[in-house]
Order: C-alpha cells, then sequence, then structure tokens
C-alpha cells in the first residue's frame, strides 16, 4: 500500500523504518542429498585457465547432451596470445603496453645487471624495468611519456 496509495509515502528512510522482512527464508528439499535424486548435473568448466567443477541444476537446460560433450567433444581452448619477446641477448624488451614515466639512464651509460632503466606506468600500477645483463646502453629510444607496446624494444645493453 505505500507504493501505490495517495500520497506516495515511500522515502529514503523506509527501508530502515518502515519495512517489515517477512520473506521466508529458502529451503532446499530434504530429499536433495544426492545428485541423482535432485536432477543435478556436474560440469567442469575453464575459468583463467583453472579448472573447476560446478554442479548445476538439470532444469536449467545445459544437458551434458545438449552442449556435444556427451558424445566426446573436447571444449575448444582459446588460443593465448603472448606479447613480444622478453629480454634476451642484448634487446631490452616492454614486457606490456605502457607509457614510460621515468628513465633512469642515459646513452652510453654503463649498467650493472639488475640496475633500473626505465619505468613504466599501465593502468594506474608503475612497473620497474631492469637491465637483464650488465654492460653499455646502446640505442635508447625511450623517453618520458612515451607509449610503448608490449614487446617493443627500449636499448640494447651490449658488453
Amino acid at each position: 500500500p505505500a507504493f501505490t496509495a495517495d500520497p506516495f509515502t515511500i522515502h529514503t528512510r523506509w527501508i530502515e523504518t518502515e519495512f517489515v522482512n517477512e520473506i521466508p527464508a529458502f529451503a532446499a528439499p530434504a530429499d536433495a542429498d544426492t545428485d541423482e535424486e535432485s536432477g543435478r548435473e556436474t560440469v567442469v568448466v575453464e575459468v583463467g585457465g583453472k579448472r573447476l567443477e560446478v554442479s548445476l541444476p538439470s532444469s536449467l537446460g545445459m544437458s551434458l547432451a545438449r552442449t556435444g560433450l556427451a558424445a566426446g567433444a573436447k571444449p575448444k581452448r582459446r588460443e593465448v596470445r603472448r606479447g613480444g619477446s622478453a629480454a634476451s641477448g642484448d634487446a631490452l624488451a616492454s614486457p606490456m603496453q605502457g607509457t614510460v614515466v621515468k628513465v633512469a639512464v642515459e646513452e652510453g651509460q654503463q649498467v650493472e645487471h639488475g640496475d633500473l632503466i626505465v619505468v613504466l606506468e599501465a593502468m594506474k600500477m608503475e612497473q620497474p624495468l631492469n637491465a637483464h645483463r650488465s654492460g653499455t646502453v646502446r640505442g635508447l629510444t625511450a623517453e618520458v611519456g612515451c607509449s610503448l607496446s608490449s614487446g617493443a624494444v627500449i636499448c640494447e645493453i651490449k658488453d
């Protein structure tokens, strides 16, 4: 009646002051102990590369025969596309797409293994990129503010 009466009496504190919660709690049927008796099906799904076993009511209409899994069909796996190559050899490559927020070295500078080269920012998180070997920085292309794609060569570190 509060929703349909004239005048309309619902206000922002109505749920705390006037609402009477008389909704009965759900109670599962007492005979729902096993999957066969309760009409449930167990399916295996893959989420984020991890396999999970899920028990669903068969009333959802997702029977195994309908999905093709009962006939032995294997679920298709999407091809995972990896970004560019990781740092190998002389080249230091960006492991992800991002914006350069700091360049810690200069062209021709001598660096040691683990020294900071650049800092990338992606989705408001900073990722430091360190030297993968000792040597001299050559071909430094990174500048503060420039965008790099995944796999882009930042510089080469040569002996």
